[in-house]
């Protein structure tokens, strides 16, 4: 399938009478006089030749690399369509319907003259080609009780695998969803409000079939990379739906895949309900902030809220350097330059070392995984640059001391006092299940202050948590402070707070301070919590010694 077929899908879905593809602004397709996005990301010359190729017949594409115009005709399952390409100046690309009919819906079309074989051959064009249908949401019942939407489907594009990844890829965004799973032998899954359950009505799928839905959406350098390491990172984009960060994986019944939908919206400090202390760090002219907490906590949304404010906010370069690019930002007050790793740069490490070259004022590197990505992001915050980063851990305290393991002993005592100088901030956060749907993220915060400093650099970090309880003026905040504050605000049940607690005993004794039922809690747990609570009562029969 042709990477432009999605588009010209949309063209004659919508009865539009041309898609433009010019370098330097984004694809748009014209619907009734009027220009409409169909995506996000400025389109560079390389990239509107690389569309064209993958659809030009075989006496056009070398002629693509010339200057002056270029026309053929390219045919799909959407019908026949004018393609105009020019390169005076700048490039620009205009494709239109060849014939419309008199009402509206292009005829299915013949197969082109001149075609031949293709780079990454169209959608096959078939005489049986199903017409256009609609299909009204139904409405199921989960397990849990939650109705499921199933999504409205759109027009048929003659490819079965593309049609139904798309599909269920639309339903996951109907059911406000955060993920979708596919694994082979089982029916498609969705995690809705944390939990894992069947879309209703949908059966179980092959692996060959899960193959051919990844085929459609992945890069020609994702499949490579799939077939040789048998899992491989990716991102796809429904214009006007969502983007979906996408996994493909090899287990032991086949093939699975997991789809995380990323709202083309950015989210704003705001919405997110992001603390001032925490705002001002993106202020800051140099430094190393760090958002932490397990896999699917929100960390990539925090991020971008914390890049938004930024770009709203100050005048300056911001790259960013992901796997893959999941919120786009278009450039407001800053540059915006956003880098794909394995598209657009080899590796986390690789764009971190050109970033020095590129003159960022601020980094954002999207995970850091090894000793020399972490090495060089604490560099970079040290030479006058903010550095933002995520880690896989659950406390911030556990933070600073993750990051100094991962160096050898003989340089941990160097890496604490650069780590003192440079760290600013580090967020950890968790997610939680709100009461009546949906989730909150708990923050645990911590700042850097003299204190910590101090602390980092003697080795102390096992005193960090008092100065978190101590130092709440200064906007820092426990993780049980966090979630009691959602247990107090009736967003969150003390269930949940408890199951999402670190310090457990700690949380059980802050809720039954407040008279909460505590039943739930584990034994030993609970021992601790009634200890906490102040001594044991006396005996009785006996009497306290005089004093």
């Amino acid at each position: 399938m042709a990477q432009l077929d999605r588009f010209l899908n949309l063209l004659v879905t919508n009865n539009g009478s041309a898609l433009i593809l010019a370098e330097g602004d984004v694809a748009t397709v014209i619907i009734k006089d009027s220009a409409r996005p169909v995506m996000k990301q400025q389109l560079t010359s390389a990239q509107i030749l690389t569309l064209l190729r993958e659809i030009a017949p075989s006496d056009k594409p070398h002629a693509l690399d010339a200057t002056g115009a270029v026309r053929f005709e390219y045919s799909s399952a959407d019908g026949t369509f004018d393609v105009a390409l020019t390169q005076t100046g700048k490039i620009l690309a205009r494709i239109e319907p060849k014939a419309v009919s008199t009402n509206g819906v292009k005829p299915n079309a013949a197969p082109a003259k001149a075609a031949a074989p293709q780079a990454a051959p169209p959608r096959a064009a078939s005489p049986q080609a199903p017409a256009p249908q609609v299909v009204a949401p139904r409405v199921e019942a989960t397990s849990a009780g939650t109705p499921m939407t199933q999504a409205r489907r759109v027009a048929a594009t003659g490819n079965p695998a593309f049609d139904k990844i798309e599909s269920l890829l639309r339903i996951l965004v109907d059911n406000k969803a955060s993920d979708l799973h596919l694994r082979a032998s089982s029916p498609p899954l969705l995690r809705s409000s944390g939990e894992i359950v069947p879309i209703p009505n949908e059966p179980a799928l092959s692996s060959d079939e899960i193959d051919a839905m990844l085929n459609t959406v992945m890069l020609e350098q994702n499949r490579v990379e799939f077939k040789e390491l048998n899992d491989t990172d990716f991102a796809h984009e429904i214009p006007g739906v969502s983007r979906f960060r996408g996994n493909a994986l090899r287990e032991r019944r086949g093939t699975g895949a997991v789809f995380r939908a990323v709202p083309t919206s950015v989210v704003t400090v705001e919405e997110m309900g992001i603390s001032q202390e925490v705002q001002r760090l993106c202020h800051l002219t140099k430094g190393l902030v760090l958002v932490t907490g397990p896999t699917g906590s929100g960390k990539s949304t925090t991020l971008c809220a914390l890049i938004d404010l930024i770009n709203r906010t100050r005048s300056d370069h911001v790259i960013t350097i992901e796997d893959p690019i999941e919120f786009v930002h278009e450039s407001k007050k800053c540059l915006i330059t956003q880098r794909h790793v394995g598209v657009h740069t080899s590796s986390f490490r690789h764009a971190l070392r050109a970033a020095l070259r590129e003159d960022p004022d601020i980094v954002l590197v999207g995970e850091l995984r090894d000793l020399e990505t972490v090495s060089m992001a604490i560099e970079t915050a040290e030479t006058g640059h903010l550095v933002f980063g995520t880690v896989h851990t659950s406390t911030a305290v556990s933070t600073v001391d993750r990051v100094i393991d991962q160096f050898p002993p003989d340089r941990q005592a160097q890496i604490r006092v650069m780590l003192s100088e440079s760290l600013k901030g580090v967020i950890s956060q968790v997610l939680c299940k709100k009461i009546g749907g949906g989730r909150v993220a708990a923050r645990e915060i911590l700042l850097s202050t003299p204190s910590v400093s101090n602390l980092i650099r003697e080795g102390k970090t096992f005193q960090l948590p008092s100065v978190l309880q101590t130092s709440r003026r200064l906007g820092m905040v426990t993780m049980n402070d966090a979630l009691i504050e959602l247990v107090d605000s009736k967003q969150v049940e003390p269930l949940e707070a408890y199951l999402k607690a670190t310090d457990k005993v700690g949380i059980l004794h802050m809720l039954k301070q407040r008279g909460k039922d505590i039943s739930f809690a584990d034994v030993e747990d609970a021992k601790g919590a009634a200890a906490a609570n102040g001594p044991p009562a006396k005996p009785a029969g006996r009497t306290a010694p005089a004093r």
